[in-house]
């Protein structure tokens, strides 16, 4: 298990700079799209240089062959989990999973993303059934495709371990404080509720990134996890 701290800043001195400050060196974080594009593949070198076990949440969604060739040029950065989207499709997911061949790096396919409702699932995406049985779907196929497991709100995760087995590996974003804001995230969850709920590992951005104390904040979901609910 492993609490993911979301790096969700525009640059490599902000990132640093947030670490050095808050005493974070080491813990596993979350890199995205903002940061990555920004840095490239050194910000993966720099964090690992000082111990940090990486998420790099990138969510490819392309076709198959271009997301195979783009995580064969992940695969030698050694993440511990790397991100595709599973509405995708199988044969995307099965060419990521090619892609990371011979790596340790383990593909998580994401559901739905906790931005969204049933109301955008129906009257946006024209998607049929609601956010759960859609998330059994693209969870089942992330499964037979290779996936390792999947990206989903925490209220998903029961369902999602029934039907794909407890050893499906299930991580989940829209972690907050009962004292936080949700901000834009509508399915979230603390983090002892994550726990409750089987959750593998979890994501943990503005609840600590936007703290008045976010080494306390971090070490508060340390123990709401560790204790539960």
């Amino acid at each position: 298990m492993s609490i993911y701290v979301a790096l969700d800043f525009p640059t490599w001195a902000d990132t640093e700079r947030f670490l050095r400050e808050n005493d974070l060196a080491g813990v596993p974080v979350k890199v995205g799209m903002e940061l990555f594009y920004r840095e490239g593949p050194a910000i993966i070198e720099k964090l690992q240089a000082d111990n940090h076990p990486i998420f790099l949440d990138l969510k490819l969604h392309d076709i198959p062959n271009t997301v195979h060739q783009a995580m064969k040029n992940i695969a030698p950065l050694n993440v511990d989990l790397v991100t595709t989207h599973a509405i995708g499709g199988k044969e995307m997911i099965y060419q990521a999973k090619q892609g990371l061949a011979g790596s340790s790096t383990k593909l998580m396919a994401v559901t739905i993303l906790t931005s969204m409702d049933n109301d955008v699932l129906d009257q946006e995406l024209g998607l049929q059934g609601n956010i759960e049985e859609n998330v059994i779907r693209f969870a089942s196929l992330a499964k037979e495709a290779g996936a390792d497991g999947v990206v989903s709100s925490v209220h998903e995760v029961p369902v999602i371990k029934k039907h794909c087995g407890k050893d499906f590996l299930s991580i989940t974003p829209g972690i907050r404080l009962a004292d936080s804001s949700q901000d834009d995230q509508k399915r979230v969850a603390t983090p002892g509720k994550a726990k409750a709920l089987g959750s593998d590992f979890l994501v943990v951005g503005r609840s600590i990134t936007k703290a008045e104390n976010p080494r306390k904040a971090y070490e508060q979901v340390l123990k709401e996890w560790q204790h539960g609910e």
